[in-house]
């Protein structure tokens, strides 16, 4: 009997742990759009296991724009390389996918306003300053705001100020 009640006991304790794994695991946009605006690799790793662990439909547009944003923050040359073009690959299958979603092309944008010359991937910076410009007020609220706090930094993207 008292076998039976430890095991029960286990088996409660294993699925509160997964339980609360999974959500500790949830995709969060404002926490993306942090990483994104940061230069901590950790934190950038940690959104990338997210993104890779959760099945929303923007999930290889955002895993291509962590990875880019990796690539700027690792320090070997082989490896900058290999995470940048993956991260390409990602992203603008993603926006040949979605070519109305004006959030990839901010994500483009952040990346290609800071991408080194060398990578030749700064071919579409006005044209997608232009369309998030156009589309900016149909974005949710928290897209919005990261816009918003990136065109106050950025030489490519400026919208009027409040």
């Amino acid at each position: 009997m008292n076998i039976k009640i430890v095991l029960n006991l286990l088996f409660l304790l294993s699925v509160i742990a997964v339980q609360g794994n999974s959500q500790k695991l949830s995709f969060n946009k404002q926490a993306f759009y942090n990483a994104m605006a940061s230069d901590n690799l950790e934190e950038i790793n940690a959104q990338l296991n997210i993104v890779r662990g959760t099945s929303i439909s923007e999930k290889e547009a955002y895993e291509g724009a962590l990875l880019m944003k990796k690539a700027g923050l690792v320090t070997k040359a082989k490896e900058k390389l290999t995470l940048f073009k993956s991260g390409r690959l990602k992203l603008e299958a993603s926006i040949k996918n979605d070519s109305k979603n004006t959030e990839f092309y901010f994500l483009r944008l952040i990346i290609q306003e800071h991408a080194p010359k060398m990578v030749n991937y700064r071919n579409e910076l006005e044209n997608d300053g232009s369309l998030i410009r156009t589309n900016y007020k149909t974005l949710p609220q928290v897209v919005q705001q990261a816009i918003f706090e990136y065109s106050k930094k950025s030489k490519v993207l400026k919208l009027p100020q409040p």
